[in-house]
């Protein structure tokens, strides 16, 4: 299984891009074995630990996760013969729950809207658990380096062979800020004039909002994680939850693509910057992080996004128009925001 992991294909958007300039396609990360993009920081992050010694044979790994994390470490876990419990935030989906647990996890939920230091959040709730538990390791891809790491030695590579050289600008949403500064730092490398944008959910610090709750899930923080490397966007683009899922939706529709969260934000950020680039050679790469298959009861839900006041009650989802709105903040400047001392 793990052997499957990466190798994913880029997936022409033209459809949707139809009215901009540019070449934009999806790097599809839902074709790894475990459905999203973190299947490529679990293995890397255990191996090392394994390497270290800080996970011994019949160890236990703890970990808060919004599920495709977990799934990654659930998947190899299985192989390697470790023991998973995962802590994650009650605005996750019943699904992701319900996934993990069918790899043998042990799932424990926790309230969403308290701060990163409440005793009852999940970050805090992991902390507990990893110290309590015997035999506990806990990989932290808030803070582990083999998770840009990870980034850096394959997704990066992957989009500059498959784009032939041709990529001017990477598109990903924010979460760990592991893929998107992995990414940023190869591409960096071979080709300093790639443009790097980050989406961002709106009540996330990265784009410099106020650390608030969003439905959006797996993106966006209310910290800042010391695996985001702070000049690694030379763009940011606050994205709404409306945004976000009715994009999603819509590139569903569009493109045959079953969409999660994460993607309509990304894709959403690629359209508008698009927008202004009037160069038809300009490839733009949006990674998509997992399908919509875990966001059916919510997303996919026209009753909920109706309940959650994303979608009017008279109006239908396919009326949604992405070029009717445009972004809340764009930031402009590697490292413009910044963690605060």
């Amino acid at each position: 299984m793990t052997d499957a992991i990466g190798g994913t294909p880029l997936i022409a958007l033209d459809r949707l891009a139809a009215e901009v300039a540019p070449r934009i396609v999806g790097k599809l990360e839902a074709m790894n074995p475990g459905g999203s993009v973190k299947d490529r920081i679990a293995l890397p992050m255990i191996e090392a630990a394994e390497r270290s010694g800080a996970l011994q044979p019949g160890g236990v790994i703890v970990e808060p996760t919004s599920g495709n994390t977990g799934v990654g470490l659930a998947q190899a876990a299985a192989v390697k013969g470790y023991r998973c419990i995962f802590v994650m935030a009650d605005k996750q989906s019943e699904e992701k729950r319900a996934l993990l647990r069918a790899y043998g996890a042990e799932v424990v939920v926790c309230p969403t809207d308290v701060a990163p230091d409440d005793p009852r959040s999940y970050y805090s709730v992991s902390d507990r658990l990893a110290r309590e538990t015997p035999g506990a390791w806990k990989p932290d891809q808030y803070a582990n380096p083999a998770n840009p790491e990870a980034h850096y030695l394959t997704t990066g590579p992957e989009i500059w062979s498959a784009t032939g050289g041709r990529v001017t600008h990477f598109v990903a949403s924010i979460g760990t800020g592991g893929t998107i500064s992995g990414v940023a730092r190869f591409l960096r490398e071979v080709e300093p004039s790639v443009v790097i944008v980050g989406a961002d959910p709106a009540g996330s610090v990265y784009s410099g909002d106020s650390a608030r709750a969003y439905l959006t899930e797996g993106i966006g923080e209310d910290f800042w994680p010391a695996t985001y490397d702070v000049e690694a966007c030379d763009l940011i683009v606050r994205v709404s939850d409306r945004d976000s899922m009715l994009m999603a939706r819509a590139a569903t529709a569009a493109e045959g693509i079953l969409m999660g969260e994460s993607s309509g934000t990304a894709l959403w950020a690629a359209l508008q910057v698009a927008r202004s680039v009037d160069d038809p050679e300009a490839w733009f790469v949006v990674l998509l992080p997992d399908s919509g298959r875990n966001y059916i009861g919510k997303l996919y839900s026209d009753e909920w996004l109706r309940d959650q006041g994303l979608l009017g009650a008279g109006e239908d989802v396919a009326s949604y128009d992405w070029r009717e709105t445009s972004p809340e903040v764009l930031v402009r400047g590697r490292g413009a925001v910044r963690p605060r001392e």
